[in-house]
């Protein structure tokens, strides 16, 4: 952004004549004054990512006391705009555990941590962490839950052949793939269709065009998992350190 503005600044700068410097000062102000509610934006998302990740941390704390060394990272606030946040309806933070040492390794276990928001999570005042749920899973529940999405949206019934080919493959768009084979083809739906299977107590499992639905049945609330979130996660639990 700095060379941005530098770049507009030099710009008005070398216009050779009074009317153009007048003309190139105000279109620069307007640009500037773009740039800079831009940079807000962008500080403001900042600002709540930390906002989030340090209630996070809390909340494992108040928890879950046996975590006593640990990473946790958000999965996916990053390349969010202002004005797209109050329509996030789950954010996902990366938890592993380590030894304290000098220069420690990220060598322990590894766990995600969902925060699913509810309709006015974000106000005049920053997050309403009363309209935020947490659900922390590891890595034998996440592998449970991508069993039953693969179950639900292919029909396939073969627990164990779907668990060999998620810890060897990938879930893309059409389904599983395994070395660049479609194993496991998922359902063609249209955008309105929705197959659901009953996953446990917290929640129901949706399969949709190109998504995981997550039905968290305390508050009511239908949330989306994108393709490309679902394969961060299982890179991150299954895919080589």
């Amino acid at each position: 952004m700095k060379k941005i503005l530098l770049y507009v600044l030099l710009t008005c700068l070398l216009i050779p004549n009074t009317k153009a410097q007048d003309d190139g000062a105000v279109a620069a102000a307007a640009v500037v004054g773009g740039l800079l509610a831009i940079g807000a934006g962008v500080a403001a998302v900042e600002a709540m990512k930390e906002q989030a990740e340090l209630t996070a941390t809390q909340w494992v704390l108040g928890n879950h006391p046996d975590m006593t060394s640990f990473s946790l990272k958000t999965l996916d606030f990053d390349g969010k705009k202002l004005k797209d946040m109050s329509n996030v309806s789950v954010i996902t933070y990366k938890i592993q555990e380590f030894t304290p040492a000098n220069k420690p390794e990220l060598d322990g276990k590894k766990q995600v941590l969902f925060m699913f928001t509810s309709r006015g999570w974000i106000n005049e005042y920053g997050i309403d962490f009363s309209k935020v749920r947490w659900h922390l899973i590891d890595a034998e529940e996440w592998m449970n839950m991508m069993i039953a999405y693969v179950k639900v949206a292919s029909g396939e019934s073969d627990v164990r052949a779907v668990e060999d080919q998620l810890k060897t493959g990938k879930i893309v768009n059409k389904g599983v793939k395994e070395r660049g084979k479609l194993v496991i083809p998922f359902y063609q739906l249209k955008g309105d269709m929705y197959v659901v299977t009953d996953y446990s107590d917290f929640m129901k499992l949706l399969y949709n065009e190109r998504s995981l639905g997550m039905f968290i049945k305390e508050t009511g609330d239908l949330v989306q998992i994108g393709r490309d979130d679902i394969i961060e996660i299982h890179d991150f639990f299954y895919g080589e350190d």
